[in-house]
């Protein structure tokens, strides 16, 4: 049901219907489009400030242009909520039943207004460039335009793209969207070179696009419709390249966004009259805090600790090391390969790096953790969170790192099944210092765990002794396997259980002794089963007469489908895989 059958936004199909409104009716249009975004995010969880931020600009850009045939790259996409309004999607927002109904980033399958499904950052400029020189190709005239965040330029494929965009012979549009914020505080000598033009309304000397080759505009307020509506004017059709910087305030309209923008970058459904969340918090120890303990542990101890992440420190729980041990603390900005390679750097001369990458991050820094760590066998110690099934969009999926990391040579990769199995890791990757170890952070939520010191040089699995069937369930997975074998001894099966502590590693032993009494082996993994972790258990059986079945999720990109519904599909329910079970013991 509509809630706001009053709204101008009502009147709007498509962009074409936005060039018959006054510049009065596109500001009453801008705070609709505010109300919109909060009703809903409070409601849902979601992007807040970024898409606060760009209302004006976004107005601006389809009231002067003529999508679909002109065409703009969103970057991030996160900040398209006003677009997807303007793009005949409003009912997403309009109407409550209908939240579910439209994806939080650009994506193709939604429409001809978006161009692709983009969820990570700093693509932009090389996708619009490409687009450009493939429309002189054929002899096209349209307009071609990419918008990126001044956080997103701080990323390298944002400076390869420029460097190649800044050499095009005709239309191209670049526009910098400069709220001075990016997940976290924006970092690095993009900071000053930005800070720079706006202290200067665009006529610092020393302006890194102008150098660069690029035809350069600056807009004060980036908030203001006449304003960007002049601006995009002058910029349309223009036959050459041009950075159009635009200076926006982050979470206008929003007082709590304003003030505290890395709170509100993303958020949980909230109450809008106190601004409280309304998703209980809880002290109770996790993966992150034991993470976060062990680090500070170690500074206080002496150690060379150094803490490094890419533009997400509260992702990580990272506030507190950056807040109170800054000399131990590390962010490179939306730069994942920096990241690798900077830790890279840190290990040769000294320092024990521990990484922080987000598993749908991951693949951005596959370069660097093959090439730089990997090949030269650093001892950095990596830690990864997010590596699970999720309800996420396809491109923040988390089931691809087991793929990863566990298929390069000297990377060991740890997956706990308890919280003192996972502060067990973490001493023993720190301390070592032969290899590069990644340790999976749990997902879903960990018992403490009996008190755990182990050497995991050499891999060790810890079994529960059972027969006939055995479960080898990694990670998070294992208290699904719990379910299963109790489920299985319902069917008279007294289930083998077992920890493998390893995404990469096998305990040949431990699997040579299965053979004896068991006929089929299991494993269960919180990840694509392509290429993954129950493939080597599977790989190592094959010559023998020991039946495996291999659990997980398939090779496929989900986009917001609910884990629920990704686990029954893919038969990872505890009553399925004991059907699975049963069926294949024939």
């Amino acid at each position: 049901m509509n809630k706001h059958p009053e709204f101008l936004l009502n009147k709007i199909g498509n962009p074409q219907d936005l060039k018959k409104f006054s510049l009065d009716e596109m500001k009453k249009l801008a705070e609709e489009i505010r109300t919109l975004i909060l009703e809903k995010d409070s409601a849902e969880g979601g992007h807040l400030g970024p898409d606060l931020g760009i209302v004006e600009a976004t107005i601006a850009y389809h009231y002067v242009f003529n999508a679909p045939e002109d065409k703009m790259v969103w970057d991030v996409s996160h900040q398209t909520y006003p677009h997807k309004m303007l793009t005949g999607r409003a009912y997403g927002w309009l109407d409550p039943d209908r939240y579910e109904d439209v994806t939080p980033y650009t994506n193709p399958d939604e429409g001809p207004y978006d161009y692709y499904a983009v969820g990570h950052t700093s693509t932009s400029i090389a996708l619009a460039t490409g687009m450009a020189r493939a429309r002189d190709l054929i002899g096209g005239h349209e307009n071609i335009a990419a918008l990126i965040g001044d956080g997103s330029l701080t990323g390298g494929m944002a400076f390869e793209g420029l460097n190649n965009a800044a050499v095009e012979k005709h239309n191209l549009l670049i526009v910098i969207n400069d709220n001075q914020m990016s997940i976290d505080e924006n970092v690095g000598g993009v900071v000053t070179a930005l800070k720079k033009l706006r202290d200067s309304n665009g006529k610092a000397a020393d302006n890194p696009f102008t150098a660069m080759g690029f035809d350069y505009r600056y807009v004060a307020d980036g908030n203001d419709i006449q304003a960007m509506i002049d601006a995009f004017k002058a910029t349309k059709d223009v036959d050459h390249p041009i950075v159009l910087h635009i200076n926006t305030l982050k979470g206008k309209g929003y007082q709590p966004a304003v003030e505290h923008e890395r709170e509100h970058h993303w958020v949980l459904p909230f109450d809008l009259k106190t601004d409280k969340t309304k998703i209980p918090s809880s002290d109770a120890p996790s993966a992150k805090s034991v993470a976060v303990d062990f680090i500070k542990d170690k500074i206080k101890a002496g150690e060379n600790i150094l803490a490094i992440n890419a533009a997400i420190p509260s992702v990580f729980g990272l506030i507190d090391i950056k807040d109170n041990y800054p000399e131990h603390y590390k962010d490179v900005g939306i730069a994942e390969q920096e990241s690798v390679a900077f830790a890279a750097g840190a290990v040769k001369e000294g320092a024990k790096p521990i990484l922080f990458e987000n598993s749908t991050f991951l693949q951005r820094a596959y370069d660097q953790l093959s090439h730089d760590i990997a090949a030269n066998d650093l001892p950095i110690t990596m830690i990864v969170t997010g590596g699970g099934i999720s309800g996420q969009s396809k491109t923040h999926l988390g089931i691809f790192d087991n793929m990863m990391i566990a298929n390069w040579p000297n990377w060991q990769y740890l997956a706990p099944t308890t919280l003192n199995e996972l502060r067990s890791m973490l001493e023993w990757a720190n301390k070592q210092d032969k290899h590069p170890v990644a340790i999976k952070m749990p997902v879903l939520k960990l018992p403490m765990g009996k008190e755990v010191s182990e050497d995991y040089s050499t891999i060790h699995y810890d079994i529960e002794r059972g027969s006939k069937v055995a479960i080898i369930a990694l990670g998070d997975f294992y208290h699904l396997g719990e379910q299963v074998r109790d489920l299985l001894k319902d069917k008279d099966i007294n289930a083998s259980l077992i920890n493998p502590k390893s995404a990469s590693d096998l305990d040949s032993e431990a699997l040579d002794d299965l053979t004896k009494d068991h006929e089929l082996v299991i494993t269960l993994e919180d990840n694509q089963i392509s290429g993954g972790f129950g493939q080597k258990i599977a790989s190592y059986y094959g010559p023998t007469k020991m039946m495996v079945k291999n659990f997980g999720e398939k090779k496929e990109y989900t986009d917001n489908e609910s884990r629920e519904s990704i686990y029954k599909r893919n038969g990872l329910l505890p009553e399925q895989i004991v059907d699975e079970v049963i069926s294949v013991l024939g």
